[in-house]
């Protein structure tokens, strides 16, 4: 008997996947637990409407974080900083301060966890932080990290 699995079942196979199960097993276990369907036209039909909305989702989404990246690359953001002795930074600089700067000075509010600092900022000058808005699409951010007066 032919099913549409509407969860993963260990044995079985991955949700949304077509698998020929057992008339049993289909009947008394699948069908009543409400982890499969029939895989009948309708039933295929209303998968491949699922799949063309959630694949237009992910499309909706890869575009506006493409088109966010292009507004953050063009910005650059200036952080001040307290100068500790000789010169050097009072602690460090994190993903969540230049979050926060992003957001006070362009209006572009990015979750800190997306920012990717390879080590911690220590140093004044200009530095280059990637930013990742999604698993195709990663930005570069350039700031500029002087005294505090």
């Amino acid at each position: 008997m032919k099913v549409i699995l509407l969860e993963d079942v260990k044995g079985v196979g991955k949700k949304d996947q077509i698998v020929n199960a057992n008339d049993g097993y289909a009947k008394n276990f699948l069908l009543p637990k409400k982890l499969a369907v029939l895989a009948d036209k309708n039933n295929l039909a209303k998968m491949d409407n699922i799949k063309k909305i959630e694949n237009a989702k992910k499309q909706e989404e890869y575009d506006n974080a493409v088109s966010l990246g292009k507004e953050i690359e063009a910005k650059n953001i200036q952080i001040h900083v307290k100068l500790g002795t000789n010169g050097k930074l009072f602690g460090t600089v994190t993903n969540k301060e230049i979050a926060s700067a992003l957001k006070e000075q362009s209006g572009i509010e990015v979750d800190k966890k997306k920012i990717i600092l390879s080590s911690p900022i220590k140093t004044l000058g200009e530095k280059e932080v990637t930013i990742k808005l999604h698993p195709k699409v990663s930005v570069t951010l350039k700031v500029t990290i002087s005294e505090q007066k």
